[in-house]
């Protein structure tokens, strides 16, 4: 079974909206864990998604050549190159290398559960070299035409006469087959999406299945599963040329809009504008259907799809920008930077651009006066200053993709993408948020999780690589399973070449206010590896998808996720998007309130949601180099602080979490200065504990691996306890008739201080294979305020 067919995420519904879990994807293996909880049951489940039974999704290769080797040295210099690691600086390859390179197949062996992948321990200087585009001239044709239609002077309602006009024009598919031949990946993807097809075209149209109401989630679900089924039927017919694939997109096509054999929604309003993400997945969906299968469709087709089009999509869209008073009732995602504003920008200008010279109505022209500039304003400021997105790891998906998707789209149809990339500059360094908050073993995924993503993926970062000229970015993604997409076929760029991970920094600091976090890690490649994140920043700004989380903190080490997040509440919970104002009934639920997260709790209470927390970094700045064996120096090291003294109502606590001993271990901790009320430690995880040593150990167990947790020099009374992450029984009452969503194998490891000063420090130490008590060291005590990349030593 290929890797990409056996590791393609799967969406089942089973496990509704799947917490924290960043592949959204896995079927859950274990439903007690924090990182795929499960939530109450909602609409149709597929046995089959991808091709393969659910049983079947995650595959754990052992790895080639050996482990894969993030080695620690006994050496006490700090000073060691990319290239004394593993072949940093080493020249872009020709176009017989390039072949070569090819000719190895696809990097990784596998993915590990969380769909990281696992690479070989491998040195080889022909595969692993700088991460580039190869130019050209020297690529032996592996590089796409130039684009023949160059308009002079562009304009979003001038479009090519040739189609496709939308992301993929008739001259990319004319060159696919030639690339498919020898670029393994493309090979993959080209078999996933067959696969897909496949499977899709065997199963009845998608239902209209309402989760929560048409005003909370709506048809969102089945809005994306068209979208993700009409993509991979055009695709089917425009690669084999067989009818079938345009009779099986017709039946589900028909169906979305109303004329199939079962009811789908309310006539006129079928697609739902109590919830426009709705209406702009389904434009989306009917956009690629109408535009990718233009010639195949009769007449009769056509002006079914495009009556769809222009009277469940466009026209409720020109209503919302027009000022028409039923519009105002569903245009509030016009001013916010976030996913919202990506979305359903970008699903009207992908259904206007489909139909325009075809559309009689003139709403496609209106339509699309109004998206370009309103995505440019809005959607283009999803990143913060430094790149994170403004609502939350996962949400970055759903923003990303939908401006890709505009982007390209634009640029393809019209000859322009309006600045639409490139308006606001730190668009060029949201692909490195997305690779910084993955972690050795899944995402440091803080905040709501959002709903299923179905036909969402983080396949813009290959437009962004091109875009930007950040090879990185398109090396990176293809290795990750939601890359088997048709829109990976057209964005992906075959001469691309090279290592990732070559001379990228394993720590980072994200700086933004808004956000302020940073992501430290011993190994790029070792899945194995240690990873810690931590972050503070602003609880406000984030579209009502954050937590009260200054000081969370999450831990990979082993292959185990040590320290983990809960995700998403439950969205239909009464007040769960009311507001991030302090008396927000959000800040009710367990999983949103401070105590649920990884961090202090201050009397018992939330964080002040209108605190700023600043933040200080350092980092002794290592990069990998190319191979994937890395050997740590053992002064190497990285640490993030942050004064939370603010959001604890000026309660004085510093907090601050280091990698020490060579990045093998790692350091928590709180300095708090005259706290009044009891102060309670906090930490979730799914492992199994053990208290030791008058209870100031803990011994942390979870997938035959094991984490030795110690408090240093516990004043009187400190220890740990084990709690359940279950709400306070002091905390304010539940809205009437709310119910609190259960954590079921979450262990709280816990520390309540009385009231008082405390330097308190806790000590992670990972048992490495062939690990003894004298391979770890007690740090020094410096006060957090005084850190420096020395003070633990």
């Amino acid at each position: 079974m290929s890797y990409y067919q056996d590791e393609r995420p799967n969406y089942s519904q089973d496990s509704v909206r799947p917490l924290s879990n960043p592949n959204y994807h896995a079927a859950p293996s274990n439903p007690s864990r924090y990182d795929d909880a499960p939530q109450r049951r909602k609409g149709v489940s597929p046995w089959l998604k991808y091709g393969l039974p659910l049983l079947l999704i995650v595959i754990i290769a052992a790895v080639v050549g050996g482990v894969v080797g993030s080695k620690h040295s006994s050496s006490s210099s700090s000073s060691s190159s990319s290239s004394a690691n593993g072949g940093g600086g080493n020249s872009p390859p020709n176009a017989s290398q390039l072949s070569s390179i090819k000719s190895l197949g696809v990097f990784p062996t596998s993915t590990n559960a969380h769909t990281i992948p696992i690479y070989p321990s491998e040195t080889n200087q022909a595969a692993f070299t700088v991460a580039t585009f190869v130019a050209a001239a020297n690529s032996g044709g592996s590089t796409w035409s130039a684009d023949p239609f160059q308009p002079a002077n562009p304009s979003p309602t001038s479009v090519r006469t040739d189609r496709p006009r939308l992301i993929a024009p008739a001259y990319k598919w004319a060159q696919l087959e030639t690339f498919m031949a020898t670029d393994p990946y493309m090979q993959q993807w080209n078999a996933t999406i067959m696969q897909n097809a496949n499977t899709w075209e065997a199963m009845d149209p998608v239902a209209y299945v309402i989760d929560g109401g048409l005003t909370e989630s709506g048809v969102l679900d089945p809005a994306r599963e068209v979208k993700e089924r009409i993509k991979a039927f055009a695709y089917a017919y425009r690669i084999t040329n067989q009818t079938m694939w345009v009779d099986r997109a017709w039946k589900e096509l028909q169906n979305a809009c109303g004329q199939g054999t079962q009811p789908f929604g309310t006539p006129g309003n079928n697609w739902n504008t109590g919830h426009f993400l709705d209406v702009a997945e389904f434009t989306n969906a009917f956009a690629i259907g109408y535009d990718w299968l233009y010639d195949a469709w009769t007449d009769a087709q056509k002006t079914t799809i495009r009556d769809a089009i222009t009277s469940l999509g466009l026209q409720y869209g020109v209503a919302s920008y027009n000022g028409s008073s039923a519009g105002t009732a569903y245009n509030w995602w016009q001013t916010v930077n976030g996913n919202w504003n990506c979305v359903c920008n970008g699903g009207m200008t992908l259904g206007a651009l489909a139909i325009l010279g075809d559309d009689t109505t003139g709403l496609a022209e209106q339509m699309l006066g109004y998206t370009v500039d309103n995505a440019k304003a809005n959607c283009a400021n999803g990143p913060s200053s430094d790149g994170t997105w403004s609502e939350t790891p996962n949400y970055w998906y759903f923003g990303t993709l939908a401006h890709a998707e505009m982007t390209s789209a634009l640029q393809t149809a019209t000859g322009s993408s309006y600045d639409l990339m490139t308006i606001n500059p730190t668009f060029a360094d949201t692909g490195l948020f997305h690779m910084y908050v993955y972690g050795n073993q899944q995402m440091f995924d803080y905040g709501d999780a959002g709903p299923n993503k179905y036909s969402t993926t983080a396949n813009g970062m290959m437009l962004h690589a091109t875009i930007f000229n950040r090879p990185e970015y398109m090396l990176f993604q293809r290795d990750r399973p939601d890359s088997g997409d048709p829109w990976s076929m057209f964005w992906y760029d075959p001469s691309v070449a090279g290592a990732w991970w070559d001379g990228l920094a394993f720590d980072h600091h994200f700086d933004d206010p808004l956000d302020n976090w940073a992501s430290m890690r011993s190994s790029w490649t070792d899945q194995t590896g240690l990873y810690v994140a931590m972050k503070s920043g602003n609880h406000t700004g984030h579209q009502t998808h954050g937590d009260l989380d200054a000081g969370d903190f999450v831990i990979d080490a082993l292959g185990v996720r040590w320290a983990g997040e809960l995700g998403s509440g439950d969205y239909d919970s009464v007040g769960y998007f009311s507001s991030e104002a302090q008396d927000s009934q959000r800040w009710l639920y367990y999983r949103k309130r401070t105590e649920g997260q990884n961090t202090l709790v201050v009397n018992w209470d939330n964080q002040n949601a209108d605190a700023s927390t600043p933040c200080n970094f350092g980092t002794t700045n290592e990069t990998q180099g190319s191979s994937t064996v890395y050997t740590v120096p053992s002064t190497s090291t990285a640490f993030f602080t942050t004064d939370l003294t603010n959001t604890y109502n000026g309660v004085s606590i510093q907090r601050g979490i280091r990698m020490v001993n060579g990045r093998t271990q790692v350091l928590l901790q709180d300095d708090i200065t005259g706290a009044t009320t009891p102060v309670q430690w906090r930490m979730h995880t799914n492992a199994t504990v053990v208290l030791s040593n008058g209870n100031t150990t803990a011994t942390l167990t979870l997938e035959n691996q094991t984490m030795e947790v110690n408090i240093l020099n516990p004043a009187s009374g400190v220890a740990f306890e084990t709690l359940e992450a279950v709400r306070y029984d002091t905390d304010p009452a539940l809205p009437p008739n709310s119910v609190d969503q259960p954590n079921p194998g979450v262990t709280v490891l816990a520390i309540t201080l009385q009231p008082g000063t405390y330097n308190l420090q806790v000590l992670f130490n990972p048992q490495w294979p062939g690990s003894s008590a004298s391979s770890f060291k007690t740090p020094s005590f410096v006060a957090v305020e005084s850190w420096s990349l020395t003070s633990a030593d």
